[in-house]
């Protein structure tokens, strides 16, 4: 009988050991840590595209090095380019143009911000479309944010004219 008891206690930590070990990869994602997600998207609109404001990363909760430029094409089109670009990978990675300047306190950059999508790729040159209509004068920093944790991952200032 007692070792029947054994053999179940050890089954029931078996099973708890594997959904932690389940749970900690779906939500956590460490295994991003050794993935590199590489872009390299070309400058939209090349031949005319102007720069409106530009600024390099600085580092939050993980180091990154590149620069964030807001552009315009001359069919009137804005978009935020990273160049240079180079950050961890992590799970739930989103890039916001945020109202709070690029070197104040982190947990404020998701107070006032807009959501320009899913961040493409942890290292590389990449493009996110500005929605027409936002007033580019209201908003002061690009943030690459993690969602999942809510910690910016590194943010430049940019800020230009509507």
């Amino acid at each position: 009988m007692r070792l029947l008891g054994h053999r179940r206690l050890l089954g029931l930590l078996a099973l708890a050991a594997v959904g932690l070990a389940a749970f900690v990869l779906a939500y956590f994602e460490p295994q991003k840590l050794f993935i590199d997600d590489r872009v390299a998207e070309a400058v939209p609109a090349a031949a005319t595209a102007k720069t409106l404001s530009a600024g390099t990363f600085r580092s939050y909760e993980h180091a990154t090095s590149g620069r964030a430029r807001v552009i315009a094409g001359a069919d009137g089109r804005r978009y935020v380019r990273f160049e240079d670009f180079e950050t961890s990978n992590g799970p739930a990675l989103k890039v916001y143009l945020s109202a709070s300047p690029a070197t104040g306190p982190g947990d404020r950059f998701d107070d006032r911000f807009v959501d320009l999508g899913d961040l493409k790729g942890n290292i590389g040159s990449q493009n996110y479309a500005i929605p027409r209509g936002v007033r580019l004068d209201r908003y002061r920093s690009v943030v690459v944010w993690c969602e999942r944790f809510s910690v910016p991952f590194a943010a430049a200032a940019v800020s230009a004219a509507s």
